[in-house]
C-alpha cells in the first residue's frame, strides 16, 4: 500500500533488524519503528506497535528468526527467545504459527531461519490479496459496509483480510461505502481503519460502536465484514472485542455477516471458541485516551471518573451459527466446511 507516494509493507526485516509502521502514533504521525533484536521485536508486539492477524504473526515469525541470528548456535537462547515471543500476545494464532514455522526451520540453519520469516510474510501478502479477490464477488455495487475494529493492510503485511475486498471492489469501479466502528478502548477503527480508507479515497463515516444496531435497523447497512485473530476448528470466531455484539444484531436483523481471514488464522488444534485464551490488556486502555493537542501534541488524558477501576477484554468470542461465511485465500467456507482446509 502506499502512503504519501511510497510504498509500504506493515512489517519487514532489513540485515536483521525488525521495521515497522508505528501505529501506536498513526493517524496523527507516520513513523517506522526499528527493533534492532528480537526482544525489541517483543516489546513492539506487546505494546501495540504492532498490531492485527497477520502483522502479529510475521513480526513474530522474524523475531524468532532475530533470535537465531543473535545466537543461533545456543539451544538454550533459541528456546528462551521462542518463549518469549509467544508470550507477547496470547489469542493471535498467526503469532504461534509463524513461531513454530521459524523455530523448525532455524533447526536446519540461521539462514533457513530468515528464508522461512520472509516466505511467511509474504505468504500473508499474498493470502490477504486472494482474499480481496474473492470477497469482491460478495460485494454489489453501492453496497453499504460496517466493520468493526482495523483488518486493513495496517494488520496484515499488506492488503488486509477484512479491508481486502472494500479495496478490491472501490479499484473495481464498484461504489462502496464503509461504516467504521470507532472501536474502542484504543478506538483502531477510528484511527487505523479510517486513515486507510482516507489514504484510498473509500467513502466512509465513523460511527459510534453503540450505532450499529441502529443504522442496521434503518436499513442503512448491507453487509459486516471483519477479521479473526483466531478461529476455532468448529467456526467459532474470536475478533476484537465488540464483534459479538455485531453479530447478533446483523442476525436479527437479517444482514450477512462476514469474517475475512488467511488460512494460518484458523487454529484446527482448539475444538471450540470456549478454548481461545482471552487477552485481558491493561484498565488504563479504557479509562484513558491518547490524542493530539491544538499544537500537535501528543497527550493522554483521563476520560472516566477519577479512582474507577476497568476491565478491559481485548477479545470476544462470536459463535459459528452467527457467522454467514468465512471468507480465506482458498475460497469462502461455511464454519461447518473449515475441517475441509486441514
Amino acid at each position: 500500500m502506499q502512503v504519501e507516494g511510497s510504498d509500504y509493507r506493515t512489517v519487514w526485516m532489513e540485515e536483521g533488524t525488525v521495521c515497522l509502521i508505528e501505529q501506536n502514533l498513526l493517524p496523527f504521525e507516520f513513523r517506522i519503528f526499528r527493533a534492532e533484536d528480537y526482544r525489541d521485536t517483543c516489546m513492539a508486539i506487546a505494546t501495540m506497535i504492532v498490531r492485527g492477524a497477520g502483522a502479529i504473526g510475521a513480526t513474530a515469525g522474524f523475531a524468532m528468526a532475530q533470535a537465531y541470528l543473535e545466537n543461533g548456535s545456543d539451544p538454550a537462547f533459541v528456546e528462551t527467545a521462542r518463549q518469549a515471543i509467544k508470550n507477547t500476545r496470547p489469542t493471535a494464532q498467526n503469532l504461534f504459527y509463524a513461531v513454530e514455522r521459524v523455530y523448525k526451520a532455524g533447526k536446519a540453519s540461521v539462514a533457513q531461519a530468515v528464508i522461512e520469516a520472509q516466505q511467511i510474510a509474504d505468504e500473508d501478502v499474498d493470502a490477504c490479496r486472494r482474499i480481496g479477490e474473492l470477497g469482491n464477488t460478495l460485494i454489489q455495487d453501492s453496497c453499504n459496509i460496517e466493520t468493526h475494529c482495523n483488518a486493513g493492510w495496517l494488520a496484515f503485511v499488506d492488503y488486509g483480510s477484512a479491508l481486502s475486498p472494500v479495496y478490491t471492489a472501490h479499484r473495481a469501479g464498484k461504489q462502496v461505502f464503509v461504516y467504521v466502528d470507532e472501536t474502542r478502548p484504543r478506538g483502531q477503527g477510528a484511527r487505523l481503519t479510517a486513515w486507510e480508507l482516507e489514504n484510498e479515497n473509500v467513502p466512509h463515516v465513523i460511527i459510534p460502536d453503540n450505532a450499529g444496531a441502529h443504522l442496521m435497523s434503518q436499513g442503512k447497512i448491507d453487509m459486516m465484514i471483519v477479521g479473526s485473530d483466531r478461529i476455532a476448528a468448529n467456526g467459532d470466531v474470536a475478533n476484537k472485542i465488540g464483534t459479538l455484539e455485531k453479530a447478533i444484531v446483523a442476525q436479527h436483523y437479517g444482514i450477512p455477516f462476514y469474517v475475512a481471514a488467511p488460512i494460518s488464522t484458523i487454529d484446527f488444534t482448539c475444538p471450540a471458541g470456549k478454548h481461545i485464551p482471552i487477552e485481558q490488556r491493561h484498565m488504563d486502555e479504557v479509562l484513558y485516551q491518547t490524542g493530539t493537542n491544538d499544537q500537535g501534541r501528543m497527550e493522554k488524558v483521563l476520560v472516566s471518573s477519577p479512582g474507577s477501576e476497568a476491565i478491559n477484554p481485548a477479545f470476544d468470542v462470536t459463535p459459528a451459527e452467527l457467522v454467514t461465511a468465512i471468507i480465506t485465500e482458498k475460497g469462502i467456507y461455511k464454519p461447518h466446511e473449515l475441517a475441509t482446509l486441514e
